[in-house]
């Protein structure tokens, strides 16, 4: 059997913004360092991410944890950077759930106003990531990623795509999905793996422009939707961080513990 090794890690200090690829993270309890720290809500007080407003793909944020810094830099070159600072709290809708978002005071929520013709706030949430800690890494591989070009008629498919952590290469297509139940050593960390990534309409837009240029969920549905998962439409896995430790490019992937 060859070996499985870690191929890509990607991640973004803004949910739904574009996916910057790193050579190492640090997973913790609530996930990677650094990942999806904040988020953009609408004039409701709602978070909003690329599924809604596609344009958020084509801003590319990055954060300085040292210094508490954030910048945004937009498709003109733009880079928008400032210290971190809190202008109070209020209560917002992350999906079907309530949470307490601190408002950042800065230039930023002017910025991605202004880049989006809408009224938007950005806030950071205290806290694990979209799926709490059960969630706090994704994985896909490099044979699922070819199998879905493959049925899609594509050379290739972007694998930012699917927003994933992780990805790993030494196995046959979507038999990560057989890990689910399972902890997996990723570097010195370990996942335990609860369940199957389930796909909404964010999937089809071009992760830089965010415009919408693939059917992948018709694609999923015409030969992933009889498959037996925690979700429908699957394409990837989801799991708690049950060890911290640094994962680096090439680090090795142990299954099935």
């Amino acid at each position: 059997m060859s070996s499985i090794a870690v191929t890509g890690l990607a991640l973004t200090p803004v949910k739904g913004m574009r996916l910057r690829s790193v050579d190492k993270v640090d997973l913790v309890a609530d996930g990677a360092q650094g990942n999806r720290r904040f988020f953009v809500i609408d004039e409701r007080d709602r978070m909003i991410s690329g599924t809604a407003l596609g344009s958020l793909c084509a801003v590319i944020a990055d954060y300085d944890a040292s210094d508490d810094r954030l910048s945004l830099m937009f498709p003109d070159g733009t880079v928008v950077a400032a210290p971190v600072q809190i202008d109070g709290s209020l209560p917002v809708k992350f999906y079907s759930h309530t949470v307490e978002g601190q408002i950042l005071a800065g230039p930023w929520s002017d910025a991605l106003s202004h880049h989006t013709s809408k009224r938007l706030r950005l806030v950071r949430r205290p806290g694990a990531v979209d799926r709490g800690r059960s969630g706090g890494a994704s994985l896909i591989s490099r044979a699922s990623l070819a199998r879905l070009a493959q049925a899609a008629g594509e050379p290739a498919v972007d694998a930012r795509r699917f927003r994933m952590l992780v990805e790993v290469d030494g196995i046959c297509a979507h038999e990560e999905d057989s890990w689910v139940g399972s902890t997996v050593q990723i570097g010195a960390a370990a996942v335990r793996f609860k369940g199957h990534v389930g796909r909404c309409m964010f999937t089809s837009r071009d992760p830089e422009t965010g415009e919408v240029d693939l059917p992948t969920l018709d694609i999923l549905r015409d030969y992933r939707g009889e498959a037996v998962t925690t979700e429908p439409l699957p394409f990837g896995i989801y799991g708690e961080v049950v060890r911290e430790g640094t994962v680096r490019l090439g680090d090795a992937v142990t299954a099935g513990q």
